[in-house]
This record gives C-alpha cells, structure tokens and sequence, in this order.
C-alpha cells in the first residue's frame, strides 16, 4: 500500500480516560455508557468515522461515474457493541439517503462505494456490516 496520508492518536485511561489528535484538532473525554460521566466512547467514534469515511468513498465513485449525488446526501450509522465467545464484537448498521436520485442508480453507488471504503475494507469479513438504501 502506497501511503498518502497518516495520522496519530493518543489515549490514555481507557474508556473513562480521554484521547486527543497528534496535531491538536481534536481533543475528546472518554465515558463508559451508562456511567452518567460526559464523553464520547470508541463506538460512538467508530459510527461518525465510518460514516464519513462512507460518505467520502460515495463521492469519490460518482465522480469517477460522473454522477452528482445530491447536495442533501446523508449516512445515519450505528455501531452496537456486544459479548462474543472470545471478548466482545461490534456489528454496524448504515442507513444511506441519497434523496431524487434513482434507486437503482443509488444503488450502484452504494456497492461501489461499500468496494472501496477503507472502514468496508478494514471491517469486510470481520464484523457484521448493513446498508440500508433509504
């Protein structure tokens, strides 16, 4: 792999600690769910990063299809968390809106896009994964 881009983070405390970006942008508390603290935790942090990740791998396959998504294009993900035989897993529903646009059409892109989405590539074969085209 030909790397074009890298970045860095850094956590500390675990999932009631807090993590922040190499280069500053961005700096977040951590809380357990359910422990009534304020803060993100690693799933809610999956969600927003798989979802932009997606949103970014729809645009770049219309741009190479030469199709326009729609200015009001939108990815609600979730990201559940739960035990499995050996630890825990995690499973990721994504509901994509590509509103006027032809659904077959949409489609197409979504599959595309599901191709070439590095969180798709990383999660393929290893957690559960739902498009939903609404």
């Amino acid at each position: 792999m030909k790397i074009f881009y890298k970045t860095r983070a850094t956590a500390t405390g675990g999932r009631s600690g807090r993590t922040a970006l190499d280069d500053g942008s961005l700096a977040l508390d951590l809380a357990t769910p359910g422990s009534g603290k304020t803060g993100a935790n690693p799933e809610q942090l999956f969600a927003a990063g798989y979802a932009a990740c997606f949103m970014g791998a729809l645009k770049f396959v219309a741009g190479q299809s030469k199709v326009s998504l729609p200015a009001d294009a939108a990815i609600d993900a979730e990201v559940d968390i739960g035990p499995i035989p050996h630890g825990f897993g995690i499973a990721v529903r994504m509901k994509i809106a590509l509103p006027g646009m032809d659904r077959a059409a949409a489609q197409k892109l979504v599959d595309a896009a599901h191709g070439v989405c590095p969180y798709s590539n990383a999660t393929r074969g290893n957690i559960q994964v739902e498009l939903t085209l609404v």
